[in-house]
């Protein structure tokens, strides 16, 4: 499918959506919104499709919401045209692993989207911020709430109050991102961590991102429990019996994502 403000692509096993807006360094609009929950929910439903990559270009990832868009519109405007929710909705729902690959800004809307995925990576050159407050608004796609469990309740209330942008480096020693490697041959160092995962059984995949996303729901017993079932669900599947025979067998397994 062609869309105007994404580009949609898989390689392989891994899916691959890019925001595509760069003279507006990916403003998050609401056609943006649009296109990208039709793209996720097309590559949920392509099984072909182990791993999504979303990503922007190497000067923004989404520098946050199209303000101009967005400046005229009233309370009942932006409650009952809520395209938002649909969106993150899809991201919180699709079953196979998300990884937002952030080089340059990612800024309100933009660091809210990337929140949303299962885990980021980052080129040296990423900035990330919930600047809402400095246009007399504030965060309202997960930026108070996301962010205060990943980097903790001080550095949440430094970033939402002052607008600042913290660095890539700071955000990695700080829990938002994963890892972080040079600009240069950035995506090819996602591309690779990508397959990397797809390359792993696909319900047991699914099963690992319940099981971590479980846990941020409920209380730690609740918690090992439900980790406990999945992992004796496990071996009612083939690929555990395939894994640990290839382990046994010296050799790598040749998953049936069954």
């Amino acid at each position: 499918m062609q869309y105007e403000t994404i580009i949609a692509d898989r390689e392989d096993a891994v899916g691959i959506i890019a925001f595509n807006r760069p003279e507006q360094l990916n403003a998050i609009s609401i056609k943006l919104r649009e296109e990208l929950a039709e793209a996720f929910q097309a590559m949920s439903n392509d099984d072909q499709v182990r791993v999504i990559i979303l990503t922007g270009n190497e000067k923004a990832f989404a520098a946050g919401a199209d303000i101009k868009e967005m400046q005229s519109k009233s309370y009942m405007d932006m409650y009952l045209f809520d395209n938002a929710s649909r969106l993150q909705a899809i991201l919180q729902n699709c079953r196979n692993p998300v990884i937002a690959a952030v080089s340059g800004y990612a800024l309100g809307g933009g660091c809210e989207l990337a929140m949303m995925c299962d885990f980021i990576l980052a080129a040296e050159n990423a900035k990330f911020g919930q600047p809402e407050v400095s246009i007399g608004a504030l965060p309202g796609w997960g930026g108070t709430q996301r962010l205060t469990g990943l980097v903790g309740k001080s550095k949440a209330m430094d970033m939402c109050l002052t607008g600042r942008m913290m660095d890539a480096r700071e955000a990695e020693y700080s829990g938002l991102v994963s890892r972080v490697f040079p600009v240069e041959g950035f995506l090819d160092e996602v591309r690779q961590i990508a397959a990397r995962i797809a390359s792993n059984s696909a319900p047991i995949n699914r099963m690992i991102k319940e099981c971590i996303n479980q846990s941020l729901e409920t209380n730690l017993q609740s918690g090992l429990l439900f980790e406990h079932r999945q992992f004796q669900s496990v071996f009612a599947t083939e690929d555990q019996k395939e894994g640990m025979s290839a382990f046994v067998e010296k050799r790598k397994p040749r998953w049936k994502n069954s």
